[in-house]
């Protein structure tokens, strides 16, 4: 597979073969992915209803137009970014779908694992690539982590434990579907954890959990704690929580997105019989000599390689188009993930463990 952080691939996805590609929404992630895409390939256009949507064409000298339905009827992209509200992901994928247009769906895929198998299937059926916007998996420090562990690093993997801990505005909340059923910070981001910990870890298998709306009050929970079990008999615990001012979550230790303050604590640790490392920051943890707690332990720091998530997953899209790549995150990877997260959210409303359906 090309390598889409590479200094050659941005001059190639730059020049003008690059495919034009069409951002669908307009919002946070919306602005950000068209700005991407009119540096690294050409933004064909946007589509977003709301009136402000306009000025953010006209800023970056495409056409604008209010749904998907007149943008087809008029153009003929060669990709599709869609990052509108979770719930409208399903009907605007299945119709980019019908129009062969290659389509990098923001996660979740949709909001429903029923709705997701049915893109999956249209899209697999049509011969049309489907990506899911699980852009951490294109950090350079997911790539070693995944090398580390499976060069034996950290020997068999025993445990993880993840962290979601930030407090979002009061105003993040005013746009009113971030407050309904098909928001939430299991779905909106929880999601990109799960996928992480399936990516480095392995399929789970088995989840429980306990979920509260206490805080904040709305229809969807603010704070919720998981419980893992990965088919390869290891365990994980999940903490995630919007409503807690704290350092502790990818956003704020990663340093990826300048938005948000960067940290530099850590936010996952992954145990195994050989060595313990945490994460963003690549502390490894081992025995020099005999493994025993009263044994001497050291740590290291892994190299830590530089590369935007955003770029490498948008350079992605654009080696998709042109077939010369593969998906870093397909549509059946995205779909799993939201499996996982839909068990999630039924163990913590039954209060009952839950079965993860395979693949």
């Amino acid at each position: 597979m090309t390598d889409s952080g590479s200094r050659s691939d941005r001059d190639d996805a730059a020049a003008e073969d690059a495919p034009a590609i069409v951002v669908i929404g307009a919002g946070l992630i919306g602005r950000t992915h068209a700005e991407r895409v009119a540096r690294l390939a050409r933004l064909d256009c946007i589509v977003d209803p709301a009136p402000q949507s306009a000025e953010i064409a006209a800023t970056l000298g495409v056409p604008w137009f209010a749904d998907l339905d007149s943008c087809l009827a008029a153009r003929r992209p060669e990709g599709a970014i869609v990052a509108t509200p979770n719930r409208l992901h399903a009907v605007q994928g299945l119709q980019l779908i019908a129009a062969g247009i290659p389509t990098l769906m923001e996660k979740p895929i949709a909001i429903t694992s029923a709705e997701g198998a049915a893109l999956v299937d249209a899209a697999e059926a049509e011969g049309v690539p489907l990506l899911v916007g699980h852009h951490r998996r294109h950090n350079p420090l997911i790539a070693t982590t995944k090398a580390a562990i499976e060069a034996g690093k950290l020997g068999k993997i025993v445990s993880v434990n993840g962290m979601f801990w930030l407090y979002k505005p009061d105003d993040y909340f005013d746009q009113a579907w971030r407050r309904a059923p098909g928001a939430g910070p299991i779905l909106i981001n929880l999601i990109h954890d799960i996928d992480l910990m399936r990516h480095l870890c392995g399929e789970v298998r088995r989840v429980q959990a306990l979920a509260s709306r206490a805080t904040r009050g709305f229809e969807v929970e603010d704070s919720a704690a998981i419980l893992l079990e990965f088919a390869n008999g290891a365990l994980g615990t999940m903490s995630v929580s919007d409503t807690i001012s704290a350092p502790w979550s990818w956003e704020l230790t990663a340093g990826e997105n300048p938005a948000y303050p960067h940290t530099r604590e850590a936010c996952y640790r992954i145990g195994g019989t050989a060595g313990a490392l945490s994460l963003p920051d690549l502390t490894l943890w081992s025995h020099p000599g005999q493994r025993s707690w009263w044994a001497p332990i050291r740590h290291d720091t892994l190299s830590q390689p530089e590369g935007d998530s955003l770029d490498r997953q948008t350079l992605n899209l654009v080696e998709v188009i042109r077939g010369r790549a593969a998906p870093v995150v397909s549509g059946r990877d995205g779909l799993q993930t939201l499996r996982v997260v839909e068990a999630i959210a039924v163990a913590a409303a039954e209060g009952t463990a839950q079965d993860v359906p395979e693949g």
